[in-house]
């Protein structure tokens, strides 16, 4: 059996926690930050988890994380 390879991108991006959800950062925090509340950037600072109707891509693209 070949051994899988694991998409860079992705295991940059994600973070597997100790239940097995993956978890990623939120989009919309890099720039034009004038025009956001601050209660909108401080939601955003926390790390949000991958939804389960993706996981098994994601899983896909990350086979031993």
């Amino acid at each position: 059996m070949p051994k899988l390879k694991t998409n860079k991108a992705a295991s940059k991006r994600f973070k597997a926690t100790a239940s097995g959800k993956l978890k990623r950062n939120k989009a919309n925090r890099r720039h034009i930050l004038g025009k956001k509340s601050t209660k909108r950037k401080r939601g955003l600072r926390k790390a949000g988890y991958v939804d389960k109707t993706n996981e098994n891509q994601m899983k896909r693209l990350l086979p031993y994380v």
